[in-house]
């Protein structure tokens, strides 16, 4: 089985770990600001990369936004979906995206990392992971990650689709995510959604809790086969 992992903002596809990618058969992670600032072209540009045959994909954040775009675009491709920090819905906060994108422009990367994303991280991160995730971002630019913030903010709500996709879900969450409550509740909506907290980690599973997020993923393979 092929792996589709998704990386969140503002970090790159270089975060996922070894022990994941050896999961799959084959494993792309692209890195997506390149293809601008709309979702679906994320998408679309992410099933390019994966190819033909049958996949699970995993994401984080906007990864999981985006991975919940792929099943809609490929609904018998995809087999299963692995969504760590995401949601379904989408109540558009305008006011917010240009405020971020504002400072983005006018302070740079440093001053938007340290307002938005430093403190999606788990108090217990270390100071290593920490800068993994900030060395990710900064090779980005504040240009690639203000074409991430406008797709985030401008992505489609898939609740209804979600609902209504057939494959299985695993819905990751940090005990000290925004919401962890919220993706237990989704997952007992859906008909094929598992809830799997993760002690201690924050919004950035893939790096916070590399070995919690491997062991769910091989979780989720082992049922498909």
């Amino acid at each position: 089985m092929k792996l589709l992992l998704l990386h969140p903002l503002p970090l790159d596809g270089s975060i996922f770990s070894d022990g994941l990618r050896a999961l799959g058969d084959e494993c792309v992670a692209p890195t997506l600001y390149e293809e601008g600032d709309d979702l679906i072209v994320w998408a679309r540009a992410a099933l390019d990369a994966v190819g033909d045959g049958p996949v699970v994909v995993v994401g984080n954040s906007i990864g999981g936004s985006c991975a919940i775009e792929v099943a809609r675009l490929a609904p018998t491709k995809v087999k299963a979906l692995v969504l760590c920090g995401s949601k379904p819905g989408h109540r558009p906060e305008p006011q917010l995206r240009d405020e971020a994108l504002d400072m983005l422009k006018r302070h740079g990367l440093d001053a938007a990392w340290d307002r938005y994303w430093l403190p999606l991280f788990g108090p217990d991160a270390s100071a290593d992971v920490v800068e993994q995730g900030w060395l990710a971002a900064a090779r980005q630019g504040a240009e690639s990650i203000a074409s991430g913030v406008s797709a985030f903010h401008g992505r489609p709500d898939r609740e209804d689709f979600l609902g209504s996709w057939a494959g299985p879900m695993a819905l990751v969450s940090g005990e000290h995510d925004v919401g962890p409550e919220r993706s237990r509740r989704l997952a007992e909506r859906l008909p094929h959604g598992t809830h799997h907290p993760v002690t201690g980690a924050g919004h950035y599973l893939p790096i916070e809790a590399p070995d919690a997020l491997r062991t769910i993923t091989a979780g989720v393979l082992a049922a498909l086969q």
